[in-house]
């Protein structure tokens, strides 16, 4: 098999329970959780509606400006799945347009995440199918490979293996390794009811803020004298 011009199977899959959970959560929190060391770069913006994303990833390598994996890989979506693209970012050519986009819907992809840019997109907030891309260029793409599906993938610098959970809000975009993510979701869990307690406190005035002069004490911050 010819590495570069290859389609494989996914080993494993993140569970649809999984997936739900993480729908319900903010990407920033999960980020925090996961030591705010990963991230798909600030490029890669909403381009429908509004709404969050979250499924299983289903990568695909492919050469910029060049779709004819990724057509392959809606072929090959099923219900629930996120399409994951790393075409290094290039804004010249479009990967997909409203055509591919009607299709995806009636396969039941959760959404794309295009390394890369689309176009028609008007269609994609009319439709509001959660994607996000790197830009946009009415120039079409080309139809000629190579590229690889269901491999380890980057973008930004975050890697994202086939059947990992990505997921995505106003904020970006993020992957939680499926090894890790029972762990993360107990974290981002914790996180975030003691965010709803902390918004409680605010409005209640009764949110402690000590630890400001306590951070700044312990760096050696100078004070004015009282």
């Amino acid at each position: 098999m010819p590495v570069g011009f290859r389609i494989l199977n996914r080993t494993q899959v993140a569970s649809k329970d999984l997936v739900d959970a993480y729908a319900k959560l903010p990407v920033a929190n999960v980020s925090d959780s996961m030591s705010r060391m990963t991230a798909a770069g600030p490029t890669l913006r909403p381009m429908h509606a509004s709404g969050g994303m979250a499924g299983v990833a289903l990568t695909v390598k492919a050469r910029p400006g060049d779709n004819l994996m990724l057509h392959k890989a809606i072929d090959m979506a099923v219900p629930g799945d996120v399409i994951v693209v790393d075409a290094g970012g290039d804004l010249t050519n479009a990967l997909m347009g409203e055509l591919m986009l009607a299709y995806a819907v009636k396969k039941g992809v959760a959404g794309f995440v295009l390394n890369g840019a689309i176009r028609d997109v008007d269609a994609f907030v009319e439709t509001n199918l959660p994607t996000f891309a790197a830009g946009v260029s009415h120039r079409g793409p080309y139809k000629d490979g190579p590229g690889e599906i269901n491999v380890p993938i980057s973008l930004g610098g975050m890697v994202i293996h086939p059947g990992d959970i990505v997921i995505g809000d106003s904020d970006g975009v993020h992957c939680v390794p499926l090894a890790d993510a029972e762990e993360v979701l107990k974290k981002t869990q914790a996180k975030s009811d003691a965010e709803i307690n902390q918004m409680k406190a605010i409005a209640e005035g009764t949110n402690d803020r000590t630890w400001v002069d306590a951070a700044l004490k312990r760096l050696g911050c100078e004070f004015p004298a009282e």
